[in-house]
Order: C-alpha cells, then structure tokens, then sequence
C-alpha cells in the first residue's frame, strides 16, 4: 500500500516514465530470454531511434535524474528482480527515447576464480548506475565489438 501512496504523489510526467520503465524491464527479461541480447537490443534501437535533441544542457541533466531515478524506482518494485544488464537496456533504451545520446557499456573482470560481466549506462562519459562506482572494477569492452551490434 506504500508503494501506492509513494506511486500516488508522483506528477503525471513521473507517473509516466515509471510505467515505461516498468514496462520496458518486464519487455526486457523476456526479450532476452527468447530472442538474446543481439537481437534484443536492435528491437530496442529500433523503437528508440536516436535523436539529435535540441535540449540545453540543464534541461538533459535534469531529465537524465529524473529517467534514471524513475527507472530505479521500477526496478525495486517489480514483482520479480532485475539485473543490471536489464536495467541498463531499459534507462539507455528511455533516455534514447528522449532524445539524450546515451552509451551502454558492458564490462569483465576477473574475479577470485571466475569470471563476472557489469553493464552500465554512461552521460556524457560519467555512468550512471545506481551503484556509483560498480563499473569501475570492470573493463569495459570495445564500444564497437561485433557481438554488441552496435551501429
């Protein structure tokens, strides 16, 4: 009922963006079950396509906390958890959706005897994960790698 209340107080805009996030993730943990994450991800660019926004500086600052904060919100209050390559798909996927040139980075490292990934989303090369500094451990793969499809 908190979460409701919480959910309640929220301005239409807010409203709005929690529900495409929310949307997006649940869209996401299936795409990249069924289809992976090749294909997953050019069905996202597709119905995102980059746009050259005319925002000013400020405005795509304050945008980019509030789709990350919202996005953020969605994830913690689904009903099943997210991981951070779903997560980061969807606030790329909802910032491209806004027009704000954003960049998913994928990383590896390897740890004590195996080996772990990380994905996080970068603004103006500063990222954007909740965890802060997460992606800092991790060597982050060639923006143009072959697997990734990239564009």
């Amino acid at each position: 009922m908190a979460n409701w209340r919480t959910f309640s107080r929220l301005t239409g805009h807010e409203r709005r963006i929690v529900l495409e996030a929310a949307t997006g993730l649940i869209a996401t943990w299936v795409g990249l079950r069924l289809i992976g994450f090749r294909r997953w991800k050019g069905v996202l660019q597709w119905t995102a396509p980059r746009k050259t926004a005319a925002t000013s500086v400020n405005n795509s600052h304050s945008t980019v906390a509030d789709v990350l904060r919202m996005e953020e919100a969605a994830a913690r209050n689904l009903f099943f958890s997210t991981n951070c390559l779903e997560q980061s798909l969807v606030l790329w996927w909802l910032l491209r959706r806004r027009g704000i040139a954003a960049d998913l980075r994928i990383g590896a490292r390897k740890g004590e005897q195996r080996f772990e990934a990380h994905a996080w989303v970068e603004f103006r090369g500063i990222a954007l994960d909740s965890g802060g500094e997460d992606h800092l451990h991790f060597v982050p793969f060639e923006e143009r790698a072959t697997w990734m499809g990239t564009n």
